[in-house]
């Protein structure tokens, strides 16, 4: 089993199911409500164990209902939750989520994922020094995605940095990761000015822009490559994202080449599509292996 650290944010999902998304000043009636755990971070720890890896969390919860539920959600998955805080100044991180016309619109409240900073890592540096892969997204600190990718960089061991939510990188991080996996909006904010062709070619085998139902992209340094997503049947795409970084890093901490590591990636998210929640369709290696 690879080793992969997941170092981000967790939260609990309030999710409402409606038939038309709501406008300014506009009240409708939904058609279900379900709390389910959720947060970048958990969800892509939560499918890497799934999909037979090694997890360690690193991350934190309030000291309230959802950071127990958070807590317990984790060890029923089987993620090592050990150096996970629970921090009692603030609530657990939430996300509001609304499901309507095919598609979702999330409103994040970060709240302990604030707490995610720079010296709460570096109390965990062993998890970090011992990883086959380290897999960091954006819903904490910007110092503290900083500060890992230079931890990384001086331990040898490679990050995958998710850039989501978008917002601008250092060229110093860039540098310091071994992937990144933004979609078209975030490689806008992250490649000002350049276009996706671009941006590709200045970081072979690096840059892999994800554009949903098309697939993946990506520059192999002589040519561009899509690597097809497949084609479901989606129910809810809440989490599909998460599942597609969580199975990339599986699959390169495993060694395997980029096209076949995309290929996994992919239909694991196309999986994940399939159920209601962010983690409640995330698939299992053996679903993942038959149906590739």
């Amino acid at each position: 089993m690879v080793k992969i650290a997941v170092i981000g944010s967790s939260s609990m999902d309030l999710v409402v199911t409606s038939e038309k998304r709501p406008g300014a000043g506009e009240t409708v009636l939904g058609t279900s409500f379900k709390t389910v755990p959720g947060g970048k971070g958990a969800n892509q720890a939560v499918a890497a164990a799934r999909l037979g890896a090694d997890v360690s969390m690193l991350g934190c919860v309030g000291s309230d209902h959802y950071g127990v539920a958070i807590l317990n959600n984790f060890k029923e998955n089987g993620v090592d939750v050990t150096n996970v805080e629970p921090v009692t100044d603030t609530e657990s991180g939430t996300a509001h989520i609304i499901l309507a016309e095919g598609d979702n619109s999330i409103v994040v409240v970060k709240g302990a994922n604030d707490h995610v900073t720079p010296e709460y890592v570096g109390t965990s540096l062993s998890i970090i020094e011992k990883a086959d892969m380290v897999l960091i997204q954006q819903e904490i600190p910007e110092e503290t995605v900083e500060y890992v990718s230079e931890r990384c960089k001086e331990y040898g061991v490679p990050l995958l940095l998710n850039p989501a939510p978008s917002r601008p990188i250092s060229e110093k991080v860039i540098e310091n990761a071994a992937y990144l996996t933004p979609n078209e909006h975030e490689a806008a904010v992250l490649f000002d000015g350049l276009s996706i062709t671009e941006a590709l070619k200045r970081y072979p085998n690096k840059i892999f822009i994800t554009e949903g139902k098309q697939g993946v992209r990506y520059f192999d340094g002589k040519k561009e490559v899509l690597v097809p997503s497949y084609e479901v049947e989606a129910v809810d795409t809440t989490g599909a994202g998460d599942t597609f970084n969580a199975a990339l890093a599986v699959a390169l901490a495993e060694g395997k080449n980029i096209t076949d590591s995309l290929r996994f990636a992919n239909r694991a998210a196309s999986l994940s599509v399939t159920k209601f929640g962010a983690q409640g369709g995330m698939p299992y290696r053996k679903e993942v292996e038959e149906t590739l």
